[in-house]
């Protein structure tokens, strides 16, 4: 009798293991009563599913501990979601050893400390030896575990925003303790002092403290060699000079200024001889260099970039395409970059194919199959600017999807899902194709995001499809780019990078070998009665091929206060 109560009130866990399942979502109006009815955790049944990569339970406010059981049950968890419940005020038991466990997100919860034994899990051995992304945001933590870098030696992404910390702890700056961290985001916190041994984070690239109550900046932070995004506005510096700077997000003004010796760092080693700062100058522009070629295996594309791409900035285009971003996609999906290329040829033979097929490689590899980030890719005449990134209720969102007639998003979720599920049926086999993988990323989310063009039309819905309205053909030259993440804002930077140089590298292969290629009546016809902007042309012209242009694209708040320029 108590298995058969167990199986009526879980259904969901008897489908999960009937059809070996990697993937489980638990969400709805009656998980609250069933959480409140199991304790306040989740079921042990839950637990004895061992083939789970993805868990996500969320918005469940009686959910206070995931229950004892969790590490032992479930060794190949890849990504824990258990976002917007009651977790607090801390984990009892604590989560780990889960030790292939990629992605935690605890954000939006009620926890307050995570000390040993009520935490994350032990420091030895590492408890979450494998884990890249650790999201806390939105809870009440007063102190972070002395002991976090030991648990997760391999975090990349640490987002710690909207709580309630003064200090980090000494052992997170330590040498070597974090060689892999390269987001650290702890806006709208307490915090009081930043220790000079950050610059022992070797690989951080974006660090956001804005809105706590520092008053000086060490200038040991212009030592960090990757570092190439700060946000330190809201807090009250002592310099007004460099408080005026952090006003301005001037990021490399910023790091100059500490470098030089700025009063910002106050007992800092700043560096103002001569050749030093040369020395400094000399450094940024290797770096920069390498940025555009690549890594040693993708040289050969950083040449046809840096032959081939001219960069038109903000400043040198009197009308910029705009996207505004509206604050309620901070809790679904808050990390957008865009960009305008100008020139590329699509026409000849498989170029477009081929540059498909490279987006579709990018979404596996460095966007993680998605889960990381999503690039969308549009024909720029289609689009009507200024663009709104929202999100909103799937009921009140319509789309025409690529290749499909006009939806609400609510009923294409669902048209997906009954696929997906016809889909496992007739193939018999756990996965999924197409869209259909990407259906869990929007899995507990009450507003869905979407990026609408100035006559109100959805022309992207990340992380699923774009529309049909602005869909890339032959006949496209100029084209706008966008990249979102619920995750982070350097990912996206560097998906766009990717994207860019891959672009500069097969419109140089396209000129240089000239393919022959032919086009549909339709496509034709848009050729011939296609007028060329002025400011690029892809043909080659008596001096050679034209370079692609790359327009920075603004993103700014809905006052127009610049949030981010594109890349």
């Amino acid at each position: 009798m108590a298995a058969a109560a167990v199986s009526e009130a879980w259904p969901e866990l008897e489908l999960a293991e009937r059809e070996r399942r990697r993937e489980l979502l638990l969400t709805g109006p009656g998980l609250e009563e069933r959480v409140r009815a199991a304790g306040g955790q989740l079921p042990p049944r839950l637990f004895t599913l061992p083939l789970l990569h993805y868990l996500e339970v969320s918005g469940c406010g009686s959910l206070r501990a995931p229950g004892p059981g969790l590490a032992q049950g479930l060794p190949q968890l890849h990504s824990l979601v258990l976002r917007r419940n009651a977790l607090g005020p801390g984990l009892s038991p604590e989560l780990g050893p889960l030790p292939a466990l990629r992605v935690l997100d605890l954000s939006g919860n009620a926890l307050e400390a995570l000390p040993p034994g009520q935490g994350l899990g032990p420091a030895e051995p590492p408890g979450l030896p494998q884990l890249q992304s650790l999201n806390l945001s939105g809870n009440r933590l007063r102190e972070l575990p002395a002991d976090l870098a030991r648990c997760a030696p391999r975090l990349q992404s640490l987002n710690l925003t909207g709580n309630c910390l003064d200090s980090f702890p000494a052992e997170l700056f330590r040498p070597g303790a974090l060689p892999l961290l390269s987001e650290l985001a702890a806006a709208d916190n307490c915090l009081r002092e930043l220790s000079p041994d950050i610059a022992h984070l070797a690989s951080l690239k974006t660090l956001d403290l804005s809105n706590n109550q520092l008053s000086e900046i060490p200038a040991e932070l212009a030592d960090c060699p990757k570092l190439k995004e700060i946000n330190f506005r809201g807090n009250k510096l002592r310099d007004k000079r460099l408080e005026k700077m952090v006003s301005g997000c001037q990021t490399r003004s910023i790091l100059e200024y500490l470098r030089v010796g700025g009063r910002g760092g106050g007992k800092g080693k700043g560096r103002a001889e001569g050749s030093e700062k040369e020395d400094g100058r000399k450094k940024r522009r290797e770096r920069k260099q390498r940025r555009e070629g690549g890594d040693g295996e993708e040289q050969d594309v950083g040449d046809a970039g840096r032959l081939l791409l001219r960069v038109l900035h903000v400043s040198e285009n009197p009308a910029p395409l705009t996207v505004r971003v509206s604050p309620e996609v901070r809790d679904v999906r808050p990390y957008i970059v865009g960009a305008v290329v100008r020139g590329m040829d699509l026409q000849p033979g498989n170029a477009l194919k081929r540059f498909l097929t490279s987006q579709t490689k990018l979404h596996e590899d460095l966007c993680e199959k998605r889960t990381a980030a999503t690039l969308a890719t549009h024909e720029l005449r289609a689009v009507k600017g200024p663009l709104l990134y929202c999100a909103r209720p799937p009921q009140d969102l319509k789309i025409v999807p690529l290749g499909r007639k006009e939806a609400k998003v609510k009923e294409l979720v669902r048209q997906l899902q009954l696929e997906a599920e016809e889909q496992r049926k007739q193939k018999k086999r756990q996965s999924v194709s197409g869209l259909h993988r990407y259906l869990h990323l929007l899995d507990g989310n009450e507003n869905y995001p979407c990026l609408v063009d100035a006559d109100g039309d959805v022309i992207s819905f990340p992380p699923i499809t774009n529309s049909e309205k602005t869909k890339v053909k032959k006949t496209t030259s100029d084209l706008f780019l966008e990249v979102t993440s619920a995750t982070s804002l350097q990912i996206c930077k560097d998906v766009m990078d990717a994207l860019i140089l891959k672009m500069a590298e097969m419109n140089k292969y396209t000129l240089e070998n000239k393919e022959e290629g032919s086009l549909s009546d339709t496509e034709a016809d848009a050729v011939s009665g296609q007028l060329s902007d002025p400011r690029t042309n892809a043909s080659a012209g008596k001096d050679g091929p034209s370079p692609l242009v790359v327009e920075q694209v603004r993103v700014v708040d809905l006052e127009g206060s610049l949030k981010l320029r594109g890349r």
